[in-house]
């Protein structure tokens, strides 16, 4: 009672002659974190952080319409979302940090400095805590903002891939002399190869032989899948030899009665066509790729710059608690 009399506030430097005559349990033994004060404020904070980021999550659905010029744009959408996390962490970062400071213990006879030091600790501790927790419970998310990087690339190889087999996957279906082969874009350019002449077709009216379902007799079927496999092969190599084209012209003008000038310029046309189509699809999947892995990245960043902003708020506004809890 002595000492508690002596001293006019918990706050004030204590006198190292005064700190020798304290009793062992309260000058030594006292702890300098108050768990259950931390766990409180952790506990204050990822609550928080849960309740806000569900409710961005509805409103920023809210905002994205699926209908052309209607809605938010991905701009926009993409800053209100930082500046919402940004504000979730300041608001979820200062009142887990404040309640961590003003529900712990008195720490009688302790130096200013020391006291500051402990509530900063505290504040900061309850923030690292509830950060954790929220990233145990959104593991999903921030594992998809992770790895969106490595995705990104993998969709440059996959677009790409997909772009320059496109003309062979469909040549498969024509091979096969089915109708199923009008469904894929490569499909689609070994057909225009056999399209009749109008003058052509009225000198061939009276044909009667099936057709397999893509305009072309069925007796066309080996033909057809020839000329996808010559296609195919050029197309991997990046340019049609001389003697194929001259070939694929041949066959053209077979079953569709133009002449050999004409149906080659038609070969060539064709494949010009054909290569220009795949490397724009090429250049829009690089395209995407690229704009995906700069989200991520930016997405990363701004994750860590909000992260960093709740550590400072949680220390401060922990100092401000024990402050209050001190008066």
């Amino acid at each position: 009672m002595a000492l508690t009399n002596a001293l006019p506030s918990d706050r004030m430097p204590l006198d190292r002659s005064i700190a020798g005559n304290l009793p062992l349990t309260t000058a030594q033994h006292t702890s300098g974190v108050s768990w259950g004060a931390v766990l409180a404020g952790a506990a204050a904070a990822a609550a928080l952080s849960l309740i806000l980021l569900i409710l961005g999550t509805g409103l920023g659905l809210s905002s994205v319409s699926p209908w052309a010029q209607a809605g938010i744009t991905a701009v926009t959408f993409g800053v209100s979302t930082i500046l919402w996390l940004t504000f979730t962490q300041l608001v979820a970062s200062g009142m887990g940090g404040y309640l961590a400071g003003r529900l712990r213990t008195r720490w009688p006879a302790v130096h200013t400095d020391e006291v500051y030091f402990r509530d900063t600790a505290h504040g900061f501790l309850a923030w690292a805590i509830a950060s954790l927790a929220t990233a145990a419970l959104l593991g999903s998310a921030i594992s998809g903002i992770v790895a969106g990087g490595a995705q990104a690339g993998a969709t440059v190889v996959a677009g790409a891939a997909a772009a320059v087999g496109a003309g062979g996957a469909a040549m498969a279906s024509a091979e096969r002399g089915t109708g199923t082969s009008t469904a894929s874009p490569g499909a689609y350019f070994v057909d225009m190869l056999f399209r009749k002449d109008a003058s052509a077709a009225a000198g061939t009216s009276n044909e009667t032989s099936t057709t397999t379902g893509t305009g072309i007799p069925s007796d066309a079927a080996p033909p057809v899948a020839e000329a996808a496999r010559i296609l195919a092969s050029a197309i991997q190599t990046g340019a049609l030899p001389a003697d194929d084209t001259r070939y694929l012209g041949q066959l053209v003008a077979q079953r569709t009665g133009l002449a050999q000038p004409a149906a080659e310029k038609r070969v060539s046309d064709t494949f010009t066509r054909m290569q220009t189509e795949l490397r724009d699809a090429k250049s829009a999947a690089k395209d995407a790729a690229d704009t995906a892995r700069k989200a991520s990245a930016y997405a990363a960043l701004w994750l860590f710059v909000s992260l960093l902003i709740g550590a400072f708020v949680a220390s401060l506004a922990a100092t401000f608690g024990g402050r209050q809890r001190d008066l």
